[in-house]
């Protein structure tokens, strides 16, 4: 899945002694320096800076998603913060949090806007996993049926005991990471309970005026009214689920 924004012209080959001195270069470089080195070399920072040209979808204070000129499928946005990390560990939670947000708001209009049934939202973080930018961005690919792409997540067997040990190492470093920042434990929220909105409201004039409460039921309605106020339609939804 091609991440350029454009296509550029062929770089000369550097030489095993160059590739040597820059090794030792960006080895005694501080981070801030390295950090610097890395936006002056990659390409989106360029492109968030307005100094190469993009079709600009979105643009705020602290993200940009700008169409992938080699898409995947049309309409697919390429969802970046402007600040230039590389993966997502560097990322502040606040901006994780608001870059995803924004893919949301994003995954929303193209389902209405394109008349699609779906999308995929991906995250290639780190080389291994397929990442070849040097800057973190969420992938946007709006999708319909038979569109010929195919996303398959193979499944594999591992052993009882293999995914208890992954499971322990997991928890004890997020267990560790949380003392060493600080933190306070990870939270476990509840799940299955339904919190029931109660409406107070007074009797017909003429009566003695008294409060009674009444549990509200109509869930439907309330749906609606959420769905609403959180821009999200009913209709899209049901185009990612499939319903014609």
């Amino acid at each position: 899945m091609p991440e350029q924004p454009q296509q550029q012209a062929p770089q000369q080959q550097m030489s095993e002694e160059q590739v040597k001195v820059l090794q030792e270069k960006l080895k005694n470089m501080s981070p801030e320096e390295l950090k610097e080195f890395q936006k002056k070399q990659c390409i989106f920072c360029q492109i968030i800076a307005g100094k190469v040209q993009s079709k600009k979808v979105y643009d705020d204070e602290e993200v940009i998603a700008i169409l992938d000129v080699n898409p995947a499928n049309p309409g697919h946005l390429l969802i970046m913060p402007k600040e230039h990390y590389s993966i997502m560990p560097q990322i502040p939670e606040d901006e994780v949090g608001h870059i995803f947000m924004v893919a949301k708001a994003l995954s929303n209009v193209s389902l209405r806007a394109l008349e699609v049934q779906g999308s995929n939202i991906i995250v290639a973080n780190g080389v291994a996993a397929g990442q070849r930018a040097q800057h973190f961005m969420v992938h946007l690919i709006p999708r319909k049926d038979n569109d010929n792409i195919n996303f398959q997540i193979p499944q594999k067997n591992i052993p009882e005991q293999e995914l208890k040990k992954i499971r322990d190492l997991l928890s004890k470093n997020l267990g560790t990471k949380a003392k060493e920042q600080g933190m306070p434990p990870v939270p476990v929220i509840p799940t299955g309970k339904r919190v029931v909105e109660a409406e107070f409201k007074e009797k017909k004039p003429g009566k003695k005026r008294e409060v009674e409460k009444e549990t509200k039921n109509k869930e439907t309605k309330k749906e609606v009214k959420k769905s609403s106020e959180s821009g999200i339609n009913l209709d899209d939804i049901a185009k990612v689920l499939g319903a014609r």
